[in-house]
This record gives structure tokens, C-alpha cells and sequence, in this order.
């Protein structure tokens, strides 16, 4: 895989989302690689472990597309949202799969709008999926792709006020 090839697809596409949206729903992006693939990540600080790093604490939920050398073989581009150990989520009384079961009954009514979703996994991986890997169009397919995700991130949001803790200050 030409890592700096998609670094710089994923980098210019990044350059193409609506900022101030993001800003207004408190949401970050990176681009990086890990282990081999390279991805973006969108999150937000509430959804991770506060006074840590969001994009590597130990508690938090994020969504990501990336490629590797086993996605671009299939012509691929996955994306998911993780949710990892939630139930070290300062602020919250979280049980994973009552969560992630939540999360998935919300997000019925969104997967028409998904390509090739499954929310078929334990509750870790929340929903994956895939888009073809066009390289032709690769920015307008990270770019729908990514409107999808703004498009249902208050799900997040209103999955965690569910399990809240009360008078704890985030």
C-alpha cells in the first residue's frame, strides 16, 4: 500500500468538510495510520475517558473509515464506530451490550442510507461496513460516507444520556 498516497487522499478530503459543523457538534478529526492502515477518525472529547488523549484513551467511542493492503485488494474502503470499554467511561454507569443494543434500535432507521452495514458484532464495533473504493472518486465517497456519520452522531449522544450518572459533572 502507498501509505502516502491515501494519507493525502484522506488528508484532502478532511480539507473538504463543513469545519464549522464540526465545531458546532464539538466533533475532532484525525488522519493518521495504525497498524498498518491509514484512517480518520472523528470523536469527541465527551466520548472518551476525560483528561486523556480522545484519540487513544482507554474509554471511548469513535468513528473511523480506513484502507490497508487487505481493503484496497477488495477495492474497499470500511468504515465502523467503536465503543471500547465504556464501562470506564468516567460520568456514566455503562453496560456494553445494553448500550450498543440501544445505539443499534436507534440506528435502524438510518441504514438505508448505509452502504453494506451490519451491526451483527459484539459490542464493541457498534455498526461496519463498507463503500467501493473508487480512486476516481475517492474524496466525494469519504465525503458522503462522512455526512452519513454527522448525519446520526446524536445517536452517541443520546445512547450515553442514557446511562448518565446523576449530579457527576463532565
Amino acid at each position: 500500500m502507498d501509505t502516502s498516497y491515501y494519507l493525502q487522499k484522506f488528508q484532502e478530503a478532511v480539507k473538504q468538510l463543513d469545519h464549522k459543523l464540526l465545531a458546532e457538534n464539538s466533533i475532532d478529526v484525525a488522519v493518521g495510520v495504525y497498524l498498518d492502515s491509514v484512517f480518520i477518525k472523528f470523536y469527541k472529547k465527551s466520548w472518551s475517558s476525560d483528561s486523556q488523549n480522545p484519540l487513544t484513551a482507554e474509554s471511548r467511542i469513535f468513528f473511523s473509515l480506513w484502507v490497508n493492503d487487505s481493503t484496497i485488494e477488495k477495492q474497499q474502503i470500511s468504515y465502523n464506530i467503536h465503543a471500547l470499554k465504556l464501562r470506564n467511561l468516567k460520568g456514566y454507569k455503562i453496560q456494553s451490550r445494553k448500550f450498543a443494543e440501544i445505539f443499534r434500535d436507534a440506528f435502524q432507521n438510518f441504514i438505508p442510507k448505509w452502504k453494506n452495514v451490519s451491526t451483527n458484532y459484539g459490542p464493541l464495533t457498534l455498526m461496519e461496513g463498507w463503500i467501493k473504493l473508487d480512486l476516481e472518486n475517492f474524496e466525494n465517497e469519504l465525503l458522503l460516507i462522512t455526512e452519513n456519520f454527522l448525519e446520526i452522531e446524536f445517536l452517541i449522544d443520546n445512547t450515553l444520556k442514557q446511562f448518565k450518572i446523576e449530579n457527576h459533572k463532565l
